[in-house]
């Protein structure tokens, strides 16, 4: 049963991402990049990544995703006609035929899936155990990594400091811009 519900996951992942791909309309492949990211997040749930599945949704789909799609509505406009001018830049290689790429694509496959079948995964030997991961994850915080998690805490207050100083320092005062 757990099977196939990845393989279910795994089939909306991948056919969501293709269409993100394909689709020619941006609002239709934010919409499909939705979809795919949450089908990450069943990936992550059915591998006992509980926590990460909750950070994915959060993060990417309640907040980059949300954003994208705003950025997209609020900046669309009409398409003007194309001149020579605005027409895409197409990047001209000196292969114009399909061999070379579709040779190094069946090499790349035919290693990856070599290394795949002769890796010994400890994982599938084990019987999964399901098991809430937020309180680990806690705990290893608070105890075995806290001194790298305090360092990743500096490091993130030091760069929102910078940041803020950065955006303070392009403001115009009020005696620059009233010289102008």
């Amino acid at each position: 049963m757990v099977q196939l519900i990845f393989i279910l996951f795994a089939l909306l992942t991948l056919g969501s991402a293709l269409a993100v791909l394909l689709t020619r309309n941006v609002l239709y492949a934010a919409f499909f990049l939705l979809i795919t990211l949450l089908g990450v997040a069943g990936l992550f749930v059915l591998a006992g990544a509980d926590f990460l599945a909750v950070s994915q949704i959060m993060i990417y789909v309640g907040g980059v995703l949300v954003l994208i799609i705003f950025g997209v509505m609020l900046t669309h406009k009409q398409q003007p006609e194309q001149t020579a001018s605005t027409k895409p830049n197409y990047i001209l290689t000196r292969h114009r035929g399909w061999f070379w790429p579709l040779l190094v694509a069946v090499g790349l496959f035919a290693a990856l899936y070599s290394v795949l079948i002769r890796a010994n995964f400890v994982m599938f030997s084990r019987e999964a155990v399901w098991q809430p991961t937020p309180a680990i994850i806690g705990k290893q915080l608070m105890t075995e990594f806290s001194v790298p998690f305090e360092i990743a805490g500096v490091l993130l207050l030091v760069a929102l400091i910078g940041a803020a100083t950065i955006a303070a320092a392009s403001r115009p005062t009020p005696t620059n811009h009233g010289n102008r």
